[in-house]
C-alpha cells in the first residue's frame, strides 16, 4: 500500500493508464481484498482482482505482465474462471 498521498496518487494514477490501455478485455476492474486468512503456513498477503477477457490462460498472463502491482515487487497469479 502507498503511504504518503503523493505515492497513493501515482498508484492510481497506473492503474488508471493500464485500465485504459486494456481498453474493453476489462470485464471488472477489481478492488483489494479485505482481512484474510491463510489455513496451511499461516502467512497471509495483501491480495486483490480483476477480471479481463481474453481468449486463453496464456493470453491472460500476457496482459498480466502490465499490472502495475508488479512495478513494487508484488505478484499476480491468473486463474481461468470456468462456466458453471
Amino acid at each position: 500500500m502507498a503511504e504518503t498521498p503523493e505515492e497513493q496518487e501515482a498508484v492510481f494514477a497506473a492503474w488508471g493508464a493500464w485500465f485504459e490501455e486494456l481498453g474493453s478485455v476489462v470485464v471488472d476492474g477489481g478492488n483489494p481484498f479485505g482481512q484474510n486468512t491463510v489455513v496451511g503456513d499461516g502467512s497471509a498477503t495483501a491480495t486483490g482482482y480483476s477480471i479481463v477477457s481474453a481468449d486463453s490462460l496464456e493470453d491472460a498472463a500476457t496482459v498480466a505482465k502490465g499490472c502495475p502491482i508488479l512495478a513494487s515487487g508484488g505478484s499476480v497469479a491468473v486463474h481461468e474462471a470456468l462456466e458453471m
